[in-house]
């Protein structure tokens, strides 16, 4: 059964979304991310994707205070991004409450560190970032475009030893026209093993299903259900 994973994503302590990662289209949609958060956990949802979106821009952990009043506030399986790229931002993100950290730029500007925190922490608490723009990896909050094609990536990243990823088609993000199904079943034909969560495009219940009849192990949903285009009573088939 597919993970349900909502999104609370934090610019200045607030819960937000952008659409395909451009800051200028920001949208506050709460001042408090510990409402949004518990609304989840009453839903009976038991995960939260957390990314600092001040944080991917400065490169450094901006929002960990948000973090820990999540974390401290309610009982929700929390992956933690943004801005983690360095020693120092991974244990501020563990001891914030973050009970996995997603590291997406990192991968791409300092391969010695990245391998560093998985030979440290294991695969189970480092989740591979894979945000993809045009068939190419894009860093630092999706303001960078890399010349590294997502398969070999992938492959590269998975022969090292990640189990999990989170795959972002950034141009889907935020705009509600349906996720990259034949993207992931790309990745799920080239690397059966691979723990494969979708992101971005989801924009009805019917997309949920559709991943999960297709094996998908993920789901990120974020502006769909801000915009109550899914309800979370919808999603309880998922739930349990």
């Amino acid at each position: 059964m597919i993970r349900i994973i909502p999104a609370i994503d934090i610019i200045d302590g607030k819960c937000v979304r952008l659409t395909r990662g451009n800051f200028e289209t920001k949208k506050i949609y709460s001042s408090d991310p510990l409402s949004v958060a518990k609304q989840f956990e009453d839903a009976g949802i038991a995960y939260l994707h957390m990314v600092d979106l001040n944080g991917a821009r400065q490169g450094k952990i901006v929002n960990h205070q948000v973090l820990r009043k999540v974390a401290t506030g309610t009982n929700l399986q929390i992956d933690f991004g943004g801005g983690v790229r360095s020693d120092q931002d991974l244990h501020i993100a563990f001891e914030s409450g973050a009970k996995q950290v997603t590291a997406g730029s990192i991968v791409v500007k300092n391969e010695r560190l990245a391998l560093s925190w998985l030979d440290k922490y294991g695969s189970g608490k480092i989740i591979l970032g894979a945000d993809v723009l045009d068939g190419q990896i894009a860093v630092s909050g999706w303001q960078e475009k890399s010349s590294l094609a997502l398969m070999p990536f992938l492959s590269n990243w998975f022969s090292k030893g990640f189990t999990t990823t989170i795959c972002t088609d950034v141009s889907r993000d935020g705009v509600l026209n349906g996720p990259a199904i034949d993207l992931y079943c790309s990745i799920k034909n080239e690397l059966p093993a691979l723990n494969v969560i979708a992101s971005g495009g989801v924009s009805k219940i019917e997309d949920v299903f559709e991943l999960n009849e297709k094996g998908m192990d993920g789901v990120i949903i974020g502006k769909a259900i801000y915009e109550g285009k899914i309800k979370l009573e919808e999603l309880k088939p998922f739930l349990g």
